[in-house]
């Protein structure tokens, strides 16, 4: 790895598995001070804390509540006494519920609304509130905000449009202070939440260009680059690692 985030410190919420475990893992690959949430795995936080320090970096794992205020501010400020600052937040917990709009549970609506919309938005207005000028903010959308070419996805769309316009705004408040802010919106991916042998798996792969799903580090590869130095000019963006879901 490059190393181009020595000296960087980076907060990733929803990393104990998955997609955000290898964000985690990558940015402290490239000498970022990593520091993570997790809501109810805290084994699997503990892997990877072990794993990025035995990398020869630095790790912090949180427990942290995605769906309550008070949990995702008191871990911003958690991150920022353990390092000495902030410089990338990466919103990456998600959840995901999928039924027909009819059948929706509220609960469950109401839980995607507070950990893909609410969490996002609190974390965000607290990392700002500290991280130093020329920043990183990246939000992980998903491909689904402007196609879905499957039944009972009407609430994760929601949501995650909610990333597409909460990112472009939030570019032109950040601008003056050279912060940038941009959002990954991966296609199918193989995690917990979407395992490539799923049951979905086999509807889902015909509208996938490439055939297959993206493992985890393929998109933790592009978040990475838009934490480093070489991004610093793209900013509002909602940028497709789809392998051609969306084509």
């Amino acid at each position: 790895m490059s190393q181009n985030l020595s000296g960087k410190i980076a907060m990733v919420t929803g990393a104990s598995r998955g997609l955000g475990a290898a964000i985690a893992k990558r940015l402290a690959a490239d000498g970022a001070a990593v520091a993570f949430t997790y809501g109810a795995s805290p084994d699997r936080a503990r892997e990877v804390v072990r794993a990025i320090e035995t990398a020869g970096g630095k790790a912090l794992a949180i427990q942290a509540d995605a769906a309550k205020e008070d949990s995702t501010r008191a871990a911003v400020k958690q991150t920022i006494e353990a390092f000495g600052g902030l410089d990338i937040l990466v919103n990456s917990a998600g959840v995901l519920t999928v039924a027909p709009i009819e059948k929706f549970p509220f609960d469950a609506f109401e839980r995607m609304v507070a950990v893909n919309i609410k969490r996002m938005f609190v974390a965000t207005q607290e990392a700002v509130r500290h991280m130093r000028d020329g920043g990183r903010i990246i939000n992980i959308g998903s491909c689904n905000s402007s196609r879905v070419p499957f039944q009972g996805g009407t609430v994760y769309a929601l949501t995650k449009a909610a990333v597409v316009g909460f990112t472009r705004a939030l570019a032109r408040d950040l601008g003056p202070r050279g912060i940038t802010v941009n959002n990954v919106q991966p296609g199918p991916t193989d995690t917990d939440m979407n395992p490539a042998q799923g049951p979905a798996a086999p509807s889902t792969l015909q509208h996938v260009a490439l055939g297959r799903f993206a493992q985890p580090l393929e998109i933790a590869n592009f978040v990475a680059f838009l934490a480093g130095p070489e991004a610093s000019f793209i900013t509002g963006a909602s940028l497709l690692v789809d392998g051609g879901y969306a084509a």
